[in-house]
Formats: structure tokens, C-alpha cells, sequence
């Protein structure tokens, strides 16, 4: 993976502060070298002109500091080990956009104003459809691309997105490719697709009272872009769509490895089969782990939890529970790598081609007091269409490793992503054994995602491979909890915002104490939030975790965030922007949610507006309407 970045230096005096220049983009970065900037350290702020070479890439780039007495400070320590109060406001818009043309900052500051008009948000979809069939596709196209779509996405294919992965590595940001094309079908198409792909045609009404209501599907919830701002959604058809997503996401992966040095290609699972895999997996993995509390009379560290046949008949026993086969064959059940000892699933056999899967899809439940299994049923045609599934995930993980490119495994609906996790623990174990190519998404919001974190990074541990992950922050209401209030079972999002963000932070702690200890894990830091990139770079300097190590990175969306993106990127961190791309009509859809997201973010899009108008009025007041970076 890439790595030649500038470092924030030590050595800074109380109440400084600092000037970085950095003298070449990230995408000429390596792992050989570690390039230092020039800095300069005065006790009022000013511009300096770099002394390294490659002029093209600006030199002036500024961490404005100062030391007001709050919690977001970061402590560093000067060269005779007094602390030093250093706060990043990102408040230079002079720095933060200078990457754009006079003209993308005046359409920014429109684009932005009318994201935050309730109506034209709320019917943005119906108004898009109307303009299109008044002014017709050609007009339409235009008008979308002078606005909204050249703001919030990079191009129509490789060709078109190259010159904004240019300017992006050349002011030290990276490209997550993601080619934002969806399929706009209706609402009632959805749900039959839905309902059809989630159950077997194989089912047993009566034994489908069995299962765990989250990992049952519900007409009512069909739907799963309802009530969703921030998540393409694939619904599945047939298998010559799967086929067809693979191939899209090759394509991607083609051009994130084209267009830099240092891409991501950005992926959801469900694109790639039938969704009904993951529910049922995501059932077995759950059932199996309360099995594995009960008995171990833990929660924590259940990767380590191991199991003899005699330590569960007495577990049974002590809860009161009869095995209803005494001849060990339920032992059997759960030691499916023969070892004899029960523990985590041995779902790397899940990846081997002869393995039957009705065979691993047997969860173990509790009826009447008794200990059974609950087969989950499916025909011969539904297993080979999981099978390929799996084989769909390997092909684009080998291609993404034989590219240079780094997958980005997106977080889908809670009732999937138990499975999603797993799979792409898998995907880890096989591919990142030499480097990170697999990231996984970890949400936040969820209240088990620490347990589900620490549990997956000590297995990388255990096994000896790369551990990548992304780290979500955002806190969902909607759809979410309605289903789990509606349908009964115990919500599995976070109360409150406050719960989250304590939740992110935890996670985040947790992974970069665990970056300074191992030392191959990578942690994508994916946010808006100026306080969590605060928080973030303070643990790093006091875990002297350096920007140069190319372990910690940096996400935000393309056109949004951008004085938070662009000083950090030219101040030597890794940085990456989430870069959609694709044809005008076929990424309304994603135009949709981003006018939604915008809607929902008042606070930081208020200051991104203010700082933009900031900006265009000094360019204005200085003639420099016709600056081109």
C-alpha cells in the first residue's frame, strides 16, 4: 500500500502556529521514503512559499492553531517534554479551496443552499422526473451537469473521472471509487423482489415459525431504500443480474487501479447474490453465539471460547436443557472442523467449493427445553445460487489484489450484516495475508459493533492476517427501529446519538491502541465530524502513530467537507474521498440521497456555505475570479 506522507512535526511553542508545505501529491507516494515537509513555526500566522520542487502542488497549505482550554485540544509534546495545546479549527477557507475554480465554489455554495429548501429536498425525485420529461434528456443532462451532478459525482466512466482523481492526488487527497449506478424500480417491485429472493421456495410455513423474527422477511420492510439517505440498494432478479454486477464491479476496480496508485473500490454484497444467503447465515452466526454466551457464561473475548463435548453436556445441564440426541451428534453440529472442540463457526470451509451448505446452514435452538437444531431449508437450485455468491466475492477480491486495489466492503441492513461481517473476515483471511486489500465496515450506531469489532481484529491476530476496516459513525433512525418495534424483537441500534458517538469513540480508541501495539491494522476514520478527526489525530500523536505510517486514513464524500479533506491531505495524512461515478440518468437515484444527507447535516454544511462565500468573496475582492488551480 501506498506511503510517502508529510508529518505533523514536534517542536511547536504554546500558542504557535503552523505552516506546512508539502511538495508532491499522495498519489507519488511509497513505502521507502518518508518525505518531511518544511515548516515553519511563528507566534503569528503567515504564508510560505515552499522550497521543495514539483511547484504545481501548493505550498501554503496551513494547520491553523491555537490554545483555547477545551476537550478537542491535541497535546503534544515540544523537544524538552513541555505539553504544548494545539487546536485545529479548520477555518482557512483560502487553503481549503484552492483546489477549486471560482466557478465550482459559487455552484458549491448554490448546490448547498438548496439542499437545505424541505420541499425541493423532499420531492427533489418528482421534480427531477418532471424537469426531464419538460426540457428532455439532452437539456435536462445539462442543466444537472452545471449543478448538482458535477458537484457530488466525479464522471460518467474512467475516462471522464480521471482528470478529478488528478487534482484530488494532487492537492493530497485519494480516490474510494464507487460506481453509484442503481436500478429505479418501483416500490411495489421492490418488495416482490425482496420477498422472493429472502424465502426458499423449499420453506415449511410451520417450521418457519422457528426462526429469530429479525432474520425473516416482511413485506412491510420490502422496500430497503425507505427511510435510507446514505446506501445504494441492490435488489436481486436472477442470476445473470448478479453476473451483470460483477462484471460493473470489475470495471470499477479496472479503474480504480487506472486512475491511482493508492485506490478503493467501494462494494456492497448484496450486488453480488441472493440476498436470502445472508439472512440465513446471519441467523446460524447469531443463534450459535448466544449458545456460546450461555454456555461460557461470557460475552467477552468469544473468539477464544472453546468447548468440550463433556464442558457443554454440563453447561446443558446446569440451565436446565436436555440434548435430545445423547450420542453426541448435536457436538457435531458445531464442531464442524472435527477437532473436538466447539467454538466460532469454521466458516473458511464456506470458501471451499465441495462443501455443502445444507450442512453449515444448521443453527442450534432452544424448544421446550431441549437442545435441537433448526435446519434451514433450501432447494438444490437456491444452494448452487449461494455457491456462486461466494464464488462472485472471490473473483472480484483476486482481481482487486492482482489491481493494487483495495476493497471497501460497505455495511448493508442489520439483519444481513452479521452475515456480510463474516464473510468478509473470510475474505480477509484469504486475501490479506501479505497486505490489506479487504476492509469491512464496521457501524457504530449499532449496539453490538464493538464486541463485534474487537472480536474480528483478534482473530487477525490469532491467524496472522491483515486487519482493514472502516468505522461508521452516522446514527440512523428510521425504517430500522420501526421494524424492530413493529415486528417485536429487541432494537439493535444505539438509543441516542450521545450512545453512538461514545460507541464510535470506543471502537476508534480501541483500534488505534491496537494499531500502536500490532501494527497491521488499517482504520479508515470515515466522517464528517471536525471533533472525531480531532479526537483522532490527538490519540495518534500520543500513540505516535505518524501520518507517514499509512495505517490510519481519512473519508469523507466527494463535495462536501472539503476544509476538513484538503488541509489534512496536504498536512500529510492519508485522505480519501468517497468518489461516485456514472451516467447522469442512472445516478439520480444517489443525487437523491445526497440532497437528503445535506438536509440532515445543518450544522456542518452552515460553516462549509459560510466558508465558501468566504472564499469567493476574497477572490472577488482580489480579482481573482478567473483563478484555475
Amino acid at each position: 500500500m501506498a506511503g510517502i506522507c508529510r508529518v505533523l512535526t514536534q517542536n511547536l511553542s504554546r500558542n504557535a502556529r503552523i505552516v506546512s508545505n508539502l511538495n508532491y501529491p499522495i498519489g507519488m507516494r511509497t513505502k521507502s521514503a518518508a518525505a518531511q515537509p518544511n515548516i515553519v513555526v511563528e507566534n503569528e500566522e503567515k504564508d510560505v512559499t515552499s522550497t521543495g520542487g514539483n511547484d504545481h502542488v501548493s505550498s501554503r497549505a496551513k494547520i491553523v492553531v491555537s490554545s483555547p482550554p477545551n476537550i478537542h485540544d491535541i497535546q503534544k509534546l515540544g523537544g524538552h517534554g513541555q505539553p504544548n495545546t494545539i487546536q485545529l479549527e479548520f477555518i482557512d477557507a483560502k487553503e481549503a479551496y484552492r483546489s477549486k475554480t471560482t466557478w465550482e465554489i459559487f455552484r458549491a455554495i448554490v448546490v448547498l443552499r438548496m439542499c437545505q429548501f424541505d420541499a425541493l429536498v423532499t420531492y427533489n425525485k418528482e421534480i427531477m422526473k418532471f424537469a426531464q420529461t419538460i426540457l428532455g434528456k439532452r437539456l435536462f443532462e445539462r442543466i444537472m451537469k452545471a449543478s448538482f451532478y458535477s458537484h457530488f459525482i466525479a464522471g460518467e466512466n474512467q475516462v471522464r473521472i480521471q482528470p478529478t482523481i488528478d487534482r484530488l492526488s494532487k492537492y493530497g487527497v485519494g480516490a474510494i471509487l464507487d460506481y453509484s449506478v442503481e436500478e429505479d424500480i418501483s416500490h411495489n417491485k421492490a418488495v416482490e423482489a425482496e420477498m422472493e429472493s429472502c424465502i426458499s421456495n423449499e420453506a415449511n410455513p410451520e417450521e418457519d415459525e422457528g426462526h429469530l423474527k429479525q432474520y425473516k422477511a416482511y413485506p412491510e420492510f420490502g422496500d430497503r431504500r425507505e427511510n435510507v439517505s446514505s446506501a445504494r440498494t441492490y435488489f436481486y432478479t436472477d442470476e445473470a443480474k448478479c453476473d451483470q454486477n460483477l462484471r460493473t464491479l470489475l470495471q470499477c476496480v479496472d479503474a480504480a487501479g487506472a486512475t491511482s496508485t493508492d485506490g478503493f473500490a467501494a462494494v456492497k454484497l448484496t450486488a453480488l447474490g441472493r440476498p436470502q444467503m445472508l439472512l440465513n447465515l446471519s441467523e446460524v452466526l447469531i443463534r450459535t453465539r448466544d449458545m456460546l454466551i450461555q454456555m461460557a457464561g461470557t460475552d467477552k473475548n468469544l473468539v477464544n471460547v472453546k468447548l468440550t463435548r463433556q464442558q457443554v453436556q454440563n453447561e446443558l445441564e446446569k440451565m436446565g436443557i436436555q440434548s435430545r440426541d445423547s450420542t453426541g451428534e448435536w457436538f457435531t453440529w458445531m464442531d464442524h472442523n472435527n477437532d473436538g472442540w466447539i467454538d466460532l463457526l469454521d466458516w473458511d470451509r464456506l470458501m471451499h467449493p465441495d462443501v455443502t451448505l445444507k450442512k453449515i446452514f444448521t443453527a442450534p435452538r432452544i424448544q421446550k427445553g431441549q437442545l435441537e437444531p433448526l435446519q434451514l431449508v433450501f432447494s438444490e437450485e437456491e444452494e448452487r445460487q449461494m455457491k456462486r455468491m461466494l464464488q462472485r466475492t472471490d473473483v472480484l477480491a483476486k482481481r482487486a489484489r492482482d489491481k493494487g486495489v483495495r476493497l471497501m466492503i460497505d455495511a448493508e441492513q442489520t439483519y444481513f450484516q452479521p452475515a456480510i461481517s463474516r464473510l468478509v473476515i473470510e475474505m480477509m483471511r484469504k486475501f490479506n495475508r501479505k497486505s490489506p486489500v479487504i476492509f469491512n465496515t464496521y457501524q457504530c450506531y449499532l449496539k453490538q459493533a464493538y464486541n463485534n469489532l474487537t472480536v474480528d481484529m483478534e482473530l487477525s491476530q490469532r491467524e496472522h492476517f491483515h486487519f482493514g476496516a472502516k468505522l461508521k459513525c452516522r446514527h440512523i433512525y428510521g425504517a430500522r427501529e420501526a421494524r424492530a418495534q413493529e415486528i417485536g424483537y429487541a432494537d439493535p441500534i444505539n438509543a441516542s446519538y450521545e450512545a453512538t458517538n461514545q460507541c464510535y469513540h470506543k471502537c476508534l480508541n480501541h483500534m488505534l491502541t491496537s494499531i500502536k501495539r500490532y501494527g497491521d491494522i488499517n482504520l479508515m476514520v470515515a466522517s464528517h465530524n471536525e471533533d472525531t478527526v480531532r479526537f483522532t489525530m490527538r490519540r495518534m500523536d500520543e500513540l505516535s502513530i505518524g501520518p507517514q505510517d499509512q495505517l490510519v486514513y481519512f473519508g469523507q464524500l466527494l463535495g462536501m467537507c472539503d476544509q476538513v479533506s484538503f488541509p489534512l491531505g496536504q498536512s500529510g495524512y492519508a485522505v480519501y474521498k468517497y468518489v461516485p461515478y456514472g451516467p447522469v440518468a442512472d445516478v439520480l437515484p444517489y443525487l437523491t440521497r445526497r440532497a437528503q444527507e445535506n438536509k440532515g447535516m445543518l450544522k456542518g454544511v452552515g460553516k462549509e456555505r459560510n466558508l465558501l462565500w468566504q472564499e469567493f468573496k476574497r477572490r472577488v475582492v482580489q480579482g481573482k475570479l478567473l483563478y484555475n488551480p
